[in-house]
């Protein structure tokens, strides 16, 4: 009998242990705090590094980085809309009378001259982005709503401290013991109750004291009112004058102990549990004409009074609910996928052994976490940090890049099944025609909507203040790829017929901007650069500015080949401008192999200034587009592999997460693994290295450097090609598994067609698999050499094994 007591006994401490483990996965942890501090300048770059050991949280409106320090906790806050500036124009009406003189000077090779005129005539007439320092222009820039500190009064030691952040449930928290009192702490952004939500319990009743201040670096004013912090405020419009305003209140409920005030702040003491909930609101919406939703005031003080009359229960059960409903969606699991590492140090071991199993599941669904933190319905979509900034003048604006940024920020949206968070991107792209229209009809004299790398939240299409990289025009077309993937992995016609307009008021533009080649009689884009790369002209110069870079001409053979879809879907009878965008589309520049085989960059082969150059623009065509596939263009395939090689390995985060999605739809999952590791380095480094750059932050923020969300993103929708691929005409299963992953499974991945798969392999190849429609409908599937088709009854799952197990 006592044996059989032992027996059971290490039974149970083991299925614990395992049960631990697989909750680890899901889960980043470190010992030690953030040791919150703001110290050098709290408006450059490169201050308070501290911050990128916090923990985010975020529900689409509000985002926090909680530090978890103990004696003096700082809840660093963010709201999407709080930018400075203002709506602002910088077209050029005398612009489009130059356009036909650069034109000629690029078909006849006089590169210097052209991008002097370009320069001289083509570039926003005001001072656009500030150069990506646009705080106090009218441009204008993402910035901190500020810090909530909670100073404790006290330097007690303390002990058994953990600090962890749940993915699935979307919960920060920290756990102590200091004077033999057991603290916990819990940190959500409820996106149910527009929230956020402190917790502070403790062993002992009584046992919670301690100041509450909030602040932000400028252009505030915090009061005590009604038993709560209000912090309010008005930031630049760029002009001189007022622009946005804003408010936040924090509100303590307390279970015993009392409340205190004392002129801005406020003092809580020998309290057992404190549930601080804090909201904020701008008004954002109302500097548009047409915003008739009243105060935003009355809005927050409604959204409070919500929020306040509930028990933290009920706060916490239905943020639960919501966020991991979306979350649970996809599960991802390696060999000893659990770790009893530190995040940290997990980070550290993969970089010297380069297969940390525990790690890459973890890596993947923090990127998931990210996207559904930063980018939910109704809000703005996420910028180049997300929803969380810590500074005023934030890295190049906290704006939306589209020559690759913006757009990697939504690869992963619906191969990792999360759909409803790709929906504010849509909202954007829907707000950037009408002031993209006055664009195109100002700056070019053409129909439709035009669109340049830089935008923000007041609608800025003009191009930048420079020809080299702010001329690029291919982002309105880029752009409108999310509008048809989203349709492709949804099948929403709903959705699709509002697309339509903006599909074809793109498509518009781009038939007035092609101008046929002298030479070759095909139409190409231009003046325009392969995005921010340079070439060594034939003339002596080195220049940016050509005619048919190949980003372009993909770009816009994609918009026009997924219009002329759309119209066929949909049963739009338009002959006129469908029979216009067939013809152009048929009469596009080709794509080029180079004579080293490469697939060209520009039009003419070009010697490049920088061969390892961090963009790879000229590869859209393989990914994220499909104009180029294995199997339906082997040797423009074998092109881009060409170029890729030659490219290196190397690069900014953003470029390490392109090349893995590049090489797992090259079927290498080796060499993709190879760059992901890189990518997993851990680094401080918090400047501009371009070259020398990329890694991962204590907290697994993405590295640009400095912090840039766009690789975050960007990895998860590259490791997604490395399980299921749907861009053929078939999905394919397991196509670039690394050979380091051996064992594992994946499960609700999305496909093209509304088709969601869960997979399971065993020494590297494909053990159990099922398949199900969300809307119903047919399919090819493949694996290996074998193709079957499946017709597919709407949420019925069906077995892979017996068509692909013999």
């Amino acid at each position: 009998m006592y044996r059989i007591f032992i027996l059971l006994f290490f039974i149970l401490l083991a299925t614990n242990s395992q049960a631990q483990t697989i909750h680890n996965a899901a889960k980043t942890w470190y010992t030690g705090p953030a040791n919150a501090s703001v110290k050098d300048n709290p408006n450059g770059w490169v201050s308070d590094p501290e911050w990128l050991k916090a923990l985010p949280v975020g529900n689409g409106h509000i985002g926090a980085m909680v530090f978890g320090d103990v004696n003096k906790e700082r809840i660093q806050l963010n709201e999407i809309t709080l930018w400075s500036g203002s709506m602002d124009e910088g077209d050029n009406p005398e612009a489009a009378k130059y356009l036909p003189q650069i034109r000629a000077l690029l078909f006849q090779g006089k590169y210097k001259e052209a991008t002097a005129l370009t320069n001289k005539t083509q570039i926003t007439s005001k001072k656009g982005s500030g150069n990506g320092n646009g705080a106090n222009v009218p441009f204008g820039c993402f910035q901190t709503l500020g810090d909530l500190w909670l100073s404790f009064n006290s330097n007690a030691s303390y002990t058994n401290y953990h600090r962890e952040l749940d993915l699935i449930n979307g919960i920060a928290a920290t756990r102590f013991t200091q004077n033999g009192v057991v603290y916990t702490r819990e940190v959500f952004a409820s996106h149910p109750d527009k929230a956020l939500v402190i917790r502070l319990t403790a062993s002992k009743p009584g046992a919670i004291s301690f100041d509450l201040t909030i602040n932000r670096p400028e252009k505030f004013n915090t009061a005590v009112s009604n038993k709560r912090l209000v912090m309010q405020g008005v930031l630049n419009n760029g002009r001189g004058a007022d622009g946005m305003r804003y408010k936040t209140y924090v509100t303590p409920v307390l279970t015993g102990g009392r409340l205190e005030a004392t002129g801005n702040s406020l003092q809580i003491k020998n309290a057992s549990a404190v549930t601080l909930i804090v909201t904020a609101q701008t008004n954002y919406r109302q500097h548009y004409p047409d915003f008739v939703n009243g105060n935003f005031e009355a809005e927050l003080e409604a959204a409070t009074k919500r929020a306040t009359a509930k028990t933290y229960t009920a706060l916490k059960q239905a943020h639960t609910k919501d966020f991991s409903g979306f979350m649970k969606r996809v599960s991802f699991e390696l060999d000893n996928t659990g770790s009893a590492l530190p995040t940290d140090e997990l980070v550290q071991k993969n970089f010297e052994t380069k297969n940390e199993q525990a790690l890459y599941p973890l890596y993947f669904q923090f990127g998931r976490y990210l996207l559904l933190s930063s980018s939910r319905q109704g809000g703005l979509p996420a910028n180049l940090q997300g929803i969380w900034a810590n500074k005023i003048q934030t890295p190049w604006n906290g704006d939306y890049h589209t020559d690759i940024n913006v757009q990697m920020n939504y690869w992963p949206a619906e191969v990792v099944n999360l759909s409803e968070s790709h929906i504010p991107l849509m909202d954007l792209i829907a707000s950037l025609s009408a002031p993209g229209k006055k664009t195109a009809r100002i700056q070019y004299h053409l129909r439709g909507w035009a669109l340049h790398p830089i935008t923000n939240v007041w609608g800025y299409t003009s191009p930048g203040e420079a020809a080299s990289w702010g001329m690029h025009i291919g982002g309105g077309a880029w752009l409108m790829q999310h509008l048809w993937e989203h349709y492709a992995f949804s099948q929403d016609k709903a959705f699709l017929a509002k697309a339509y307009p903006l599909l074809k008021d793109a498509c518009l533009f781009y038939l007035d901007w092609l101008v046929k080649d002298p030479q070759t009689g095909k139409l190409v884009s231009g003046p325009s650069p392969s995005p921010e790369n340079s070439f060594k002209a034939p003339d002596g110069s080195t220049a940016q500015i050509s005619m048919g870079p190949s980003h372009d001409q993909q770009v816009i053979f994609n918009l026009f080949d997924h219009t002329i879809k759309t119209a066929r879907i949909l049963s739009i009878k338009d002959p006129v401008f469908i029979n216009d965008i067939n013809n152009a589309k048929a009469n596009l520049a080709p794509l080029q192999i180079g004579t080293d085989g490469r697939l060209m960059e520009w039009a003419h082969p070009f010697a490049e200034t920088e061969p390892t150059h961090r963009h790879l623009s000229h590869l859209f065509a393989f990914y994220p587009g499909n104009q180029i596939t294995l199997h339906k263009t082997p040797e423009l395939a074998a092109a881009v592999k060409k170029s890729l090689e030659a490219r290196g390995d190397g690069g900014v985060g953003w470029t390490f997460a392109w090349k893995i999605a590049l090489w797992a739809r090259l079927h290498d999952g080796n060499r993709a693994l190879s760059i992901l590791n890189n990518q997993l380095r851990p680094t401080t480094a918090v400047d501009t290295r371009y070259n020398d750059g990329g890694g991962t932050y204590y907290n697994l923020f993405d590295a640009g450097p400095p912090f840039q969300i766009d690789g975050n993103f960007g990895v998860i929708a590259g490791m997604a090609e490395l399980f299921l691929q749907s861009h053929e005409d078939y999905i394919e299963l397991l196509p670039a598994l690394p050979d380091a992953w051996k064992n594992g499974s994946i499960k609700g991945l999305v496909a093209r067609g509304g088709f969601v798969a869960d997979l399971q392999w065993r020494n590297g190849l494909l053990t159990a698999g099922t398949i199900y429609s969300k809307k119903g409908g047919s399919c090819s599937v493949k694996y290996g050499s074998k193709i079957i088709k499946l017709n597919l009854a709407a949420g019925l799952k069906t077995s892979l094994n017996k068509y692909f197990l013999n």
